[in-house]
């Protein structure tokens, strides 16, 4: 049997608001070639199946068309709801669902033997066992008074989690004897990379969990919730598909996959690399090395390629901050588009009162001595430095006498 393992799709995802639904629709239509290719029976997705607990209409829609593109290549599909879903939303065309052979788990049922799903082989046999575990929130994992200290809380979660995949094991293992599991979860586990996109969960994430109590009782386990792909050292292989699309400039290097199990090979999943659809540029240094760089962009993909831009100065200047906003407004390239923009100076001072000596305060000094010690280390010349001073007295009369009109 082949088995697909996916995840963390985030419907309805705006990177620095640009939408992403072009990206997913790719996705969806690169997928289904690799179902079709690879005669995949078996698609699992591991959590945050959307961006939001309450997805726009326009969301819903793009979902319930992946989800009919998917299942006209005769694949049973088996979705668990992440920390973004809404439970609800996700369960409630379940039964409907369930007819076309795709099975929605988006919390935890009170009876923990529904998320025990068999999955049956050629010969009508159940082949197969999933223990599609959805995000577990506190709610499933404690009650208000467990735990006295917040270490006791932190180890509550941790033991609900791990009683919650021992005890499902134990119905698949009384329900199908002899039979593979594989276990679905979302959940934040020890020692893994994360990038700029994932919301925490469970107190902050310091309740991660150890993939050693995992157990050694599943075959596999496909997690979600992580968006950089990797593994988790475990008993059994134990993997993070990812995302599939890049969902913060944190993952633009991160070469995004989905995993592919074939069973008669053994359960080490084989990755398969997702086309980038568009590029995720970052770009930082002076004004001369920022501008040099937008003029020789390389790299476009398929959709319009997202620029973030740093200006890097030693030295704080306003005129340089004011030329900054001057190339991101004149950028014109079509292909590309600058989404955001900010400017760091490593030797910029914190306050004013860092321009003197300790024994002078501010409250002593007249503003006009303030203000030309703070550009006392601008890089300006002698025309530009007395326009700046002859601006600042300018607005210091203005402001005294407003302020004598109030008197």
């Amino acid at each position: 049997m082949k088995i697909l393992h996916t995840a963390d799709w985030h419907i309805g995802k705006k990177l620095h608001k640009t939408e992403l639904s072009a990206d997913f629709d790719l996705f969806i239509s690169w997928l289904c070639k690799v179902l079709e290719q690879e005669r995949v029976q078996l698609l699992l997705v591991s959590g945050d199946v959307f961006d939001l607990a309450n997805p726009s209409s326009e969301a819903r829609a793009q979902y319930y068309r992946a989800l009919m593109k998917l299942r006209k290549y005769d694949c049973k599909i088996i979705i668990t709801g992440g920390n973004h879903d809404s439970p609800a939303m996700l369960n409630a065309p379940k039964e409907v669902l369930r007819e076309l052979d795709i099975h929605i788990l988006g919390g935890l049922p009170e009876n923990l033997e529904d998320v025990v799903i068999p999955v049956t082989g050629k010969l009508g046999e159940t082949a197969l066992a999933v223990a599609a575990i959805p995000f577990l929130r506190d709610a499933d994992l404690r009650k208000e008074d467990d735990g006295e200290t917040y270490e006791d809380r932190l180890e509550v979660l941790k033991k609900g989690i791990q009683n919650t995949f021992f005890d499902t094991s134990e119905i698949c293992a009384s329900k199908y004897p002899g039979v593979p599991v594989i276990a679905m979860g979302h959940l934040f586990t020890a020692g893994i990379e994360t990038s700029e996109s994932e919301r925490e969960i469970q107190i902050g994430n310091l309740a991660a969990f150890e993939a050693s109590r995992f157990g050694s009782h599943y075959n596999y386990i496909a997690l979600g919730h992580i968006h950089k792909p990797q593994r988790v050292t475990a008993a059994v292989p134990t993997f993070y598909s990812g995302s599939p699309l890049p969902l913060s400039f944190s993952e633009r290097k991160d070469e995004k996959r989905v995993l592919l199990i074939d069973t008669e090979v053994g359960w080490e999943p084989r990755s398969i690399a997702v086309p980038a659809f568009r590029s995720l540029v970052k770009i930082a240094g002076s004004l001369e090395q920022l501008q040099d760089k937008l003029i020789n962009l390389e790299d476009q993909r398929e959709l319009e390629s997202l620029i973030e831009v740093e200006l890097v100065e030693e030295q704080y200047d306003a005129l340089k901050l004011f030329a900054l906003d001057e190339l991101v407004s004149n950028f014109q390239r079509d292909g590309y588009r600058i989404v955001k923009h900010r400017a760091t100076f490593r030797n910029r001072l914190q306050g004013a009162g860092q321009a003197f000596k300790p024994d002078q305060q501010l409250q002593d000094l007249q503003p006009k001595e303030v203000f030309l010690e703070l550009i006392k280390n601008h890089e300006y010349d002698a025309e530009t430095r007395q326009e700046i001073v002859s601006a600042f007295d300018e607005l210091l009369e203005e402001l005294q006498g407003k302020e004598d009109i109030l008197k």
